[in-house]
């Protein structure tokens, strides 16, 4: 079982490799779209120093990474990304070798383009596997700041090397494309590996609480009784917490407004929700 678990592991790689690699050569490549990453500092130090070549200071600036990366997350993660690493290069020359993309026009290039790469990058990411350079740099700074979202991380490190990438070669226009394919891209990224968690938190309170309660239990919507008091009224009145889907959302601000019209209801994001109904704790994730 566990061979199978993990043949489907790789598997689920390599396609994120594929989809990596295509959105590359598809969609920023053609159109001079940076997306930032070792690429981007690479080729800044390029600029500067024209007898370093761009292949191997990405391989020399992923050396260090890789290493702190054995150290906190262990030999199958190193593993996972090197071959991650190494297959989405080579896609990305197989890709081109079979046929060459003409450019498009940018906003399309870096809205697909965005999407693409955030699928890829996305489904690498669920499996504890990367593609070497800012994506193994946001893990490790993930450990540090558990409450960041990959997603962001991976949009802010991107995001500078952009900034200094458009500062460098004074190409704004380009930049600001990257930047808005970028965004699209960390969007994705988290909607891949925390979207089957999200969900939504309500607070409500109400005088008809335990009739709202029942029909919420009835609808198997959790209801948990927080205990309150008003600090105006000086009242005791319990609030009730919900965790409910995204598509759940509509039914109970319906249900909650037909019992008490005045009740005061507020919803908020839950970036991820675990439990009965939602998802389950994996403690073989890094997240």
């Amino acid at each position: 079982m566990e061979r199978k678990e993990t043949l489907k592991s790789y598997a689920i790689i390599t396609l994120g490799c594929v989809l990596y690699a295509l959105a590359l050569d598809w969609f920023y490549v053609p159109n001079d779209l940076t997306c930032g990453g070792l690429t981007g500092v690479a080729q800044i130090i390029h600029f500067f120093v024209p007898a370093l070549p761009v292949g191997m200071m990405v391989i020399a600036m992923n050396v260090p990474l890789f290493a702190l990366g054995f150290r906190r997350f262990g030999f199958a993660f190193l593993v996972k990304t090197l071959y991650g690493m190494l297959v989405s290069s080579v896609m990305v020359d197989v890709i081109t070798w079979i046929h060459v993309f003409q450019p498009m026009d940018k906003m399309l290039a870096g809205l697909y383009g965005g999407v693409i790469l955030g699928i890829g990058s996305g489904i690498m990411m669920a499996e504890e596997a990367t593609t070497g350079g800012t994506e193994l740099a946001t893990w490790l700074i993930r450990r540090h700041f558990p409450n960041l979202s990959l997603g962001n991380i991976l949009l802010a490190l991107d995001l500078a090397v952009i900034l200094l990438f458009a500062a460098v070669f004074r190409d704004f226009n380009n930049a600001l494309y990257g930047g808005a394919a970028l965004y699209v891209a960390t969007k994705v990224v988290d909607r891949i590996v925390y979207g089957g968690n999200t969900g939504k938190l309500a607070y409500i309170i109400s005088a008809k609480e335990d009739e709202i309660t029942e029909k919420l239990l009835a609808l198997n919507v959790g209801v948990t009784k927080l205990s309150a008091m008003g600090a105006y009224t000086r009242t005791e009145r319990p609030i009730l917490l919900c965790a409910v889907r995204r598509r759940e959302i509509v039914v109970v601000k319906r249900l909650v407004k037909e019992i008490d019209p005045s009740a005061f209801f507020i919803m908020c994001d839950a970036g991820e929700v675990l439990g009965e109904g939602f998802g389950e704790y994996d403690p073989k994730q890094i997240k």
